[in-house]
């Protein structure tokens, strides 16, 4: 065989190599494409029968430059429905020790109670009201239009995490976050009840922040959870 012959089959062979690259790519993208509707028709429908959701948490931010991890360990419980949004976060431990505070979001407003300072800071959310909910709540009881509406998504594809099959989702927002914060999300959630069993958020600077959810249960907590208990000689700050 010649070289010019060698040369056209090698072309040949590397534009059929090429043909079915491609191929498989919009194969795949297309399944991606069509699990993805799935979920957030799944997510549709879970979250017409979300009212509640309390789970613990662990919270690992992981600060790169130094690759110092800080965690925390607690709480955590989330409403929707006629009252509106709320999420309420008791911390008890940083890194293994006693670490108590409290927060809570509730119609706009974030409230931070430090018992051993004896302090509560509260912050507006303002006109990001509707971007800072879609933080605080993301992955619990949100329908599929709803992340969506605060996302571009893609499927990552099928999981497992504590025997709960979950859809792993990429999120990059649609909107600035806040402050610049993070750059995307990824979310390993049930799309049965629309709850995140674990989240991770990264940054432009290599930081993450790797939430895992455990004993997740629906629709259970009551209205009175969604307060803090303050004592009347906390120190107010406003923001």
């Amino acid at each position: 065989m010649g070289a010019p012959v060698r040369r056209a089959f090698l072309a040949a062979g590397a534009a059929a190599l090429l043909l079915a690259t491609a191929a498989a790519s919009a194969h795949a993208q297309g399944a991606g494409e069509g699990q993805l509707s799935k979920v957030l028709a799944q997510l549709d429908a879970a979250a017409a029968r979300f009212s509640s959701a309390q789970a613990n948490f662990t919270w690992d931010q992981l600060t790169a430059v130094v690759d110092e991890h800080d965690v925390q360990k607690g709480t955590i419980a989330f409403r929707r429905g006629g009252g509106g949004t709320a999420m309420v976060v008791h911390v008890a431990t940083e890194n293994g020790q006693p670490a108590p505070r409290e927060v809570l979001f509730h119609n706009g407003e974030l409230a931070l109670y430090q018992p051993e300072i004896k302090q509560e800071t509260l912050l507006g959310a303002g006109a990001n009201r509707a971007q800072f909910e879609s933080y605080a709540t993301l992955g619990f009881g949100g329908s599929g239009k709803d992340l969506q509406a605060n996302w571009t998504v893609s499927y990552e594809g099928a999981d497992t995490v504590d025997g709960t099959a979950v859809a792993r989702l990429n999120l990059a927002p649609r909107h600035p976050t806040p402050n610049g914060m993070f750059t995307h999300v990824e979310i390993w959630i049930d799309p049965a009840t629309a709850t995140s069993r674990k989240q991770v958020f990264y940054t432009s600077s290599g930081d993450t922040r790797t939430a895992t959810y455990t004993d997740v249960r629906l629709n259970a907590t009551p209205e009175s959870a969604f307060t803090l208990k303050v004592p009347k000689d906390v120190q107010v700050v406003r923001k």
